[in-house]
């Protein structure tokens, strides 16, 4: 047991330290910053409609929601564990009951994925589960009375960190004395630039966040998305770098629609987008801000 837990902090700290890497250079992208595609995997079967992504090793790890009869509440979770080279199904994780089918935006500490699985509506119910990225077995964490649209887990203090529906609300969770989980603290999102879809932890009490905001004229004129990345103060849910991303499908849908996973490259950044539903292809990009 005690070996366990001397890996599983292991973990944590080099995956915070990894972390840091990254966020440092997201605070660098600025609107002129040139990324450029560097490869493309199609995936080989329905992905319904993406939510969060994580990479871990040759695997994506992506969060998806199938909807049935989305009025009355009837739909699958789905967590997919994905081969990163050719696109194929490696294994199908269902999540939620009943009504609690819809995933978010997950993410990975370094031992365990983290996966918010809520209503498909706002201001409704969630479950928080921790998976492990190599059985994929399931172990409830927490319930919430909010959708919760993504999750992270902050390594350094052990705290969770969920957004509400279009991320207007912060919630974080922290431990009793007991080891019990304390209900959420609420906090007003201070920013309305963007909708974040997928969160991830970056160490130093900080997260990263992809998202999309939507412009419309009309309503008869399709909207206009624009896609960015934020990178967000914890402690006070305050907004430290704001970024768009000028990049798009050639269907014209902003890369950070949906799932994103960034990692650190020599002197830049490596970004995973998975934007489309159904018929999906990862992209992947090279940037040095």
């Amino acid at each position: 047991m005690l070996a366990l837990l001397l890996c599983s902090a292991i973990g944590h700290v080099l995956h915070a330290q990894l972390g840091a890497v990254v966020a440092d250079r997201v605070a660098r992208l600025t609107r002129t910053t040139k990324w450029m595609r560097v490869a493309t995997v199609p995936i080989g079967f329905n992905t319904f409609h993406p939510q969060g992504m994580v990479k871990i090793g040759g695997s994506f790890f992506v969060s998806s929601v199938e909807v049935h009869d989305r009025d009355a509440g009837k739909g699958v979770g789905h967590l997919f564990k994905i081969n990163a080279t050719n696109g194929t199904l490696i294994a199908d994780r269902t999540l939620g009951e009943g009504a609690i089918y819809h995933p978010g935006g997950i993410d990975y500490d370094g031992k365990d994925i983290w996966v918010p699985v809520a209503e498909y509506r706002p201001d409704s119910r969630s479950i928080v589960y921790r998976v492990n990225p190599e059985s994929m077995a399931a172990s409830e964490v927490l319930r919430a009375n909010d959708h919760i649209g993504a999750i992270v887990h902050d390594v350094d203090d052990g705290s969770l960190h969920g957004v509400s529906w279009g991320s207007r609300r912060f919630l974080r969770w922290t431990h009793n004395q007991r080891g019990n989980w304390v209900p959420a603290q609420t906090n007003v999102n201070p920013s309305h630039y963007l909708d974040y879809q997928d969160c991830k932890y970056v160490g130093r009490h900080r997260m990263i966040c992809g998202g999309v905001t939507e412009l419309r004229q009309t309503p008869d004129i399709p909207p206009f998305r624009l896609g960015g990345i934020d990178l967000v103060d914890l402690t006070t849910g305050r907004q430290l770098h704001q970024s768009p991303m000028l990049l798009w499908t050639a269907n014209g849908l902003d890369m950070t629609h949906n799932p994103l996973w960034l990692e650190a490259t020599g002197a830049g950044l490596r970004a995973y987008f998975m934007p489309e539903d159904e018929h999906s292809t990862v992209y992947v990009f090279e940037a040095v801000p």
